[in-house]
């Protein structure tokens, strides 16, 4: 049955002007961007095939065109730039939430800023957030970039950028590819290393984000910092 056999109410662009966007489920909306499906095979089939071989919506965001058009049937170079295209603009969105303020507030402020950098890449960053003394952001800036579990961070490099800056508070970032939320021991003495560093500068360590996917870890709310 094709999708222009389903009952009105039940069709993707039909139930999201009456129920709101809330309603559909994640492989409606990605109907909507395929918008057509094939023979034997609806717009919507098609979706939950894209979103099953991916495992989730942030392992898709990571697919390239290419990719997205040789692993996918019924997915052809102008509907895989549309799948990429929609997907960064939902990272750009959680970024641009922030910066609608401007200022870190907490923990998840700090997630919905720096995530779009962090949360779908294959490699190990660390970030660093530069504020003010209201807590308003400065300037964000990559420290260094390594493999697959580790980098190494130049302490000296951070507060360059601070002073640089003019910067009275920063807040550390880093990923962890594999998802595995929990600092290492590496991490918890560069933490202390830091904000030992910070203190003899006058310099305040607010945060460390361990990010994994769509999830994080918070040194402050964990009671480490």
């Amino acid at each position: 049955m094709s999708i222009k056999d389903w009952n009105k109410s039940e069709r993707p662009r039909e139930k999201l002007l009456e129920r709101g966007k809330e309603s559909l489920s994640d492989a409606e909306l990605l109907a909507i961007l395929i918008g057509s499906g094939q023979k034997n095979k609806s717009a919507i089939e098609i979706a939950r095939e894209i979103i099953n071989k991916s495992g989730s919506l942030l392992n898709l965001s990571r697919k390239t065109v290419n990719e997205l058009v040789k692993n996918n049937d019924g997915i052809g170079n102008a509907k895989a730039i549309t799948i990429i295209a929609a997907l960064e603009l939902g990272r750009r969105l959680s970024k641009a939430k922030v910066l609608d303020t401007n200022k870190i507030s907490g923990s998840e402020d700090i997630f919905n800023f720096i995530s779009p950098h962090l949360s779908d890449i294959n490699d190990e960053q660390f970030w660093v957030i530069y504020l003010d003394n209201s807590n308003k952001i400065i300037n964000h800036i990559k420290i260094s970039q390594g493999g697959f579990n580790s980098t190494t961070v130049d302490i000296r490099k951070i507060f360059k950028f601070a002073y640089d800056n003019n910067a009275l508070k920063i807040i550390l970032t880093h990923n962890h590819p594999s998802m595995n939320l929990n600092p290492s021991d590496a991490d918890i003495s560069l933490t202390k290393s830091i904000v030992n560093a910070g203190s003899i500068l006058k310099i305040d360590v607010l945060d460390h984000i361990i990010i994994g996917g769509n999830n994080y870890f918070s040194f402050y709310d964990n009671h480490l910092i």
